[in-house]
């Protein structure tokens, strides 16, 4: 299983004290999700959040910010692109133009984002007999 988490503090809003927020994004049943857990060390306040599909953005940026970007390719010979472009409308729900847009970055310089979302993709793309590199850099 592919998970990725960090922890972040930040100010309590109920009482000014430390409050510790557990982010992080995980693969489950073929699908990204994502969760925060926060807690203050000086009072009661806490809370549990969690969601499936594109993680909020302070989620992402904490993730993106401890681990670095992944940056997904396509590798080996360039075959149909049908595959490719049904991989990134079924995972990422992108329009025929959006997954063109998309497959053509594949292609060249590479999708970027977090691993747990490239990973995924990088699944959906390998059902489909797509090859395809990975990369982990501190971007």
């Amino acid at each position: 299983m592919i998970t990725q988490g960090v922890q972040v503090t930040s100010t309590c809003a109920a009482c000014a004290g430390v409050l510790v927020r557990d982010v992080g994004q995980f693969i489950e049943r073929g699908e990204v999700r994502w969760g925060v857990e926060g807690r203050c060390q000086e009072c009661p306040a806490g809370w549990c959040e969690t969601g499936t599909g594109p993680a909020p953005q302070e989620v992402r940026q904490a993730l993106l910010a401890e681990h670095g970007a992944a940056r997904l390719r396509l590798a080996g010979t360039r075959g149909s692109l049908v595959p490719v472009l049904r991989a990134l409308r079924e995972i990422n729900g992108l329009s025929l133009g959006e997954a063109r847009l998309a497959a053509a970055d594949l292609s060249g310089e590479g999708l970027i984002g977090t691993l747990v979302e490239m990973t995924l993709l990088a699944q959906g793309l390998e059902r489909r007999s797509v090859t395809t590199t990975l990369v982990t850099s501190p971007d």
